[in-house]
């Protein structure tokens, strides 16, 4: 070991300069690795056998060499090495000649580049153990994608079955200015024919800092531009050129992009509720309710998607279409929350699938994932808006007869920023 030293003191070979960095980065590594090596019992002649074969390579004696050219003595490591030696060749014939390399060191440099610190028999279980674990959190998680994929396409197919009077649509959606792709839900009584105005029109968003969901609902009755047509009440951009115009309605208006669009009809929201939760819904009702002759008593209680249909419609009181947004939104604020419990988690791939099946919709797959985990996740703190705005509006008359709400568009478009930017 000194002869080889000496060769490179002498500056006979400069391959320990250009691997100065590399040497000391494995001397580093053989320092801080020396206590497992010293605290290991090595009296068992198999694993003598092992280490005997494992460090009288050229890899151990270059090893052994860069400490020695560091620090200009022996490491305790390489006197170990030595003593485990001394043992295996006590009461082993066959051994490994440390002879046999003596020539072959100015090769054995080279071996830098690709060499690596042997563990100990301690560090490689825990290596093994950490594979392992990998390797199961990596088929668990290939598990549950498969799950929710296969349960999801089943439950579309398993929807799109069925007859269904919904027809997908022209939809041009525009991704919102800060990056949000903004979703109008849409829902008409197709009971009143193919041009049916709009009697639900809502607005779902993960904008603004905290990616909670948020949900706006905008009055049905207000008085507004319609591109291409006369002013009127907004429910009408629907029937006059169904989601499109309605989107341009919304953006010319109000100020909102929209990307994306969901159509339900009242027979399939009550095939969606029950495909969600089969249970029923557990809901407060804000007071008793009769609608087509189901009743409804004031009170908590667990609704069908029937009667859930029923509460989220009536207006014939004195609030008339503002009592109805607010219940609406109700509705939508306990089917989200409902979401969270186990079985509801459960089912959902499936149920998910079939809900959107008995929908008109232009959400990709890809989007469904993106903010499936936050809508789950932010559900029971979701946030809500009723447009317009309180304080900002007033009732007024047509000069056809019409009953509208007049309200100032900049007013409202600020109040709307205001809110998705929270």
């Amino acid at each position: 070991m000194s002869k080889r030293m000496d060769r490179h003191k002498n500056g006979e070979n400069d391959l320990f300069s250009r691997e100065a960095y590399r040497r000391s980065k494995l001397v580093k590594q053989l320092d801080e690795q020396e206590d497992n090596y010293l605290d290991t019992d090595w009296s068992d002649t198999d694993d003598l056998a092992d280490i005997a074969n494992e460090y009288d390579t050229p890899e151990a004696y270059e090893e052994d060499a860069n400490y020695y050219y560091e620090h200009n003595q022996p490491s305790r490591m390489h006197l170990k090495r030595k003593q485990r030696r001394a043992i295996y060749h006590n009461t082993n014939k066959d051994t490994i000649d440390p002879e046999e390399h003596a020539d072959s060191f100015d090769s054995e440099l080279e071996v830098v580049e690709s060499s690596q610190v042997t563990k100990s028999p301690k560090q490689k279980k825990t290596k093994k153990k950490k594979h392992l674990i990998l390797k199961f959190i990596l088929f668990l998680l290939v598990l549950i994608i498969g799950y929710c994929a296969g349960g999801f396409y089943l439950g579309q197919k398993d929807a799109k079955s069925e007859a269904s009077t919904l027809k997908s649509q022209t939809f041009n959606g525009v991704t919102s200015e800060d990056g949000s792709k903004n979703i109008l839900l849409i829902g008409n009584d197709s009971r009143d024919g193919e041009n049916a105005r709009a009697d639900t029109i809502m607005i779902l968003s993960f904008a603004g800092e905290s990616k909670t969901p948020k949900l706006i609902s905008i009055m049905r009755d207000s008085y507004v531009d319609i591109p291409g047509y006369n002013s009127t009440k907004i429910n009408a951009a629907y029937a006059y050129g169904g989601a499109e115009l309605l989107r341009k309605t919304i953006k010319e208006n109000l100020g909102i992009d929209t990307k994306y669009y969901v159509t339900v009809d009242f027979q399939s929201f009550e095939k969606v509720v029950n495909s969600l939760f089969p249970d029923g819904v557990a809901i407060n009702a804000e007071k008793s309710l009769d609608l087509d002759g189901i009743q409804i008593e004031k009170g908590q209680q667990v609704m069908t998607g029937l009667k859930l249909l029923q509460y989220a419609r009536f207006r014939h009181d004195e609030e008339g279409d503002f009592g109805r947004i607010r219940r609406q939104q109700q509705v939508m604020t306990a089917i989200f929350s409902q979401l969270k419990s186990p079985m509801a988690l459960l089912r959902l791939p499936y149920a998910a699938g079939k809900a959107l099946g008995y929908t008109a919709n232009d959400i990709p797959i890809s989007y469904y994932a993106k903010i499936g985990f936050s809508l789950v996740k932010g559900a029971s703190s979701l946030q809500r808006l009723s447009v317009p705005v309180d304080s900002t509006w007033e009732f007024g008359t047509t000069a056809d007869g019409e009953s509208v709400i007049y309200f100032d568009n900049d007013i409202e478009t600020k109040a709307i920023s205001k809110f998705l930017a929270q």
